[in-house]
């Protein structure tokens, strides 16, 4: 069944697929350029079509090539983890997760102690860099965990809850709020659309003036930075609920007129299809959909799951 098969030429294909890179992939694999690039023409002649185009100083997938990468890709790490699995056990293994630096530090990290008490030998690594992955190249990153309007047809993936924006402050600073125009503290984010003119959209929804008054703003790069001016008494903030939701439990900030919320966008994890069956990447999955049942958000869609676009695609 699978003598026929050119393991070596597989192999060479994947690596150089997942680097772009024909360099890349024979310092990888230890062998030349020239013996990956041989590799490959062979592998594009077996199948009678091309994988890669050829371009000045790059190469970049065909139609083709992107569909035998997804599913070769999968296919290699399941058997990699079978290989490991018979290897003495290791005390730890490691899963790295992609995602915003706010992310980490204001959800997910308050609550991965409750994953290591499920899972003591899963190491959690957190990349927090602000650079989009992309997953199908990097084979470092196991999952990401990410916050946007879009959707992501050719990745497995899990939407964990849609998010809303309402008004929070300290205690002291709400009550201040009800009697003058507060200092008001905003994210200068770097993707604006999804932020862009929040403070306009939320005044004009609860009926406030404080925007037509020549308010002062206080503007910040990141939201764990805004959240914690906001507990230190600074003024209100305009805050995703999801984010804020251990400052609020823990009573450092409570909501200003908080049935008054504006839409955001919504959270996803998500992986490369066939690496959701690796065993920490399973074990994550599992658990941060528990943890966003738990949260308490509504949400506007159930959480669920969108391999079926995947496949379909």
């Amino acid at each position: 069944m699978f003598a026929t098969l050119p393991l070596n030429a597989l192999r060479a294909f994947e690596s150089a697929a997942r680097l772009l890179s024909f360099k890349a992939a024979a310092e990888e694999l230890s062998v030349t350029p020239t013996a990956i690039s041989h590799q490959i023409r062979s592998l594009e002649t077996w199948l009678g079509m091309p994988l890669f185009e050829r371009l000045p100083r790059r190469v970049r997938l065909t139609d083709a090539g992107q569909r035998l990468f997804q599913s070769l890709h999968g296919a290699l790490l399941d058997v990699a983890q079978s290989v490991d699995s018979l290897r003495p056990q290791r005390s730890t293994t490691h899963l790295t997760i992609s995602t915003t630096a706010a992310f980490a530090a204001l959800w997910l990290v308050p609550r991965l102690g409750r994953f290591y008490a499920r899972h003591p030998n899963i190491n959690v690594r957190l990349d927090t860099h602000c650079d989009v992955i992309d997953l199908h190249q990097d084979a470092s990153v196991d999952l990401v965990v990410r916050y946007s309007l879009d959707t992501y047809s050719n990745l497995y993936g899990l939407c964990l809850f849609d998010e809303s924006f309402g008004v929070y402050g300290s205690p002291e600073q709400v009550a201040l709020a009800t009697r003058q125009p507060p200092t008001l503290i905003s994210v200068r984010w770097h993707n604006s659309k999804l932020y862009a003119h929040g403070w306009e959209t939320w005044c004009a929804q609860a009926g406030e003036t404080w925007l037509i008054r020549e308010p002062c703003i206080r503007e910040y790069d990141e939201e764990h930075y805004a959240l914690q001016a906001a507990i230190a008494g600074q003024g209100l903030v305009l805050a995703s609920n999801i984010l804020v939701s251990q400052s609020v439990a823990s009573g450092l900030l409570v909501g200003y007129r908080p049935q008054i919320q504006i839409d955001g966008a919504g959270y996803s994890a998500l992986c490369v299809p066939g690496r959701e069956r690796h065993p920490p990447v399973r074990a994550f999955f599992q658990w941060v959909e528990e943890e966003a049942r738990l949260s308490g958000h509504t949400l506007k869609n159930p959480v669920k799951l969108f391999q079926d676009r995947v496949t379909q695609n």
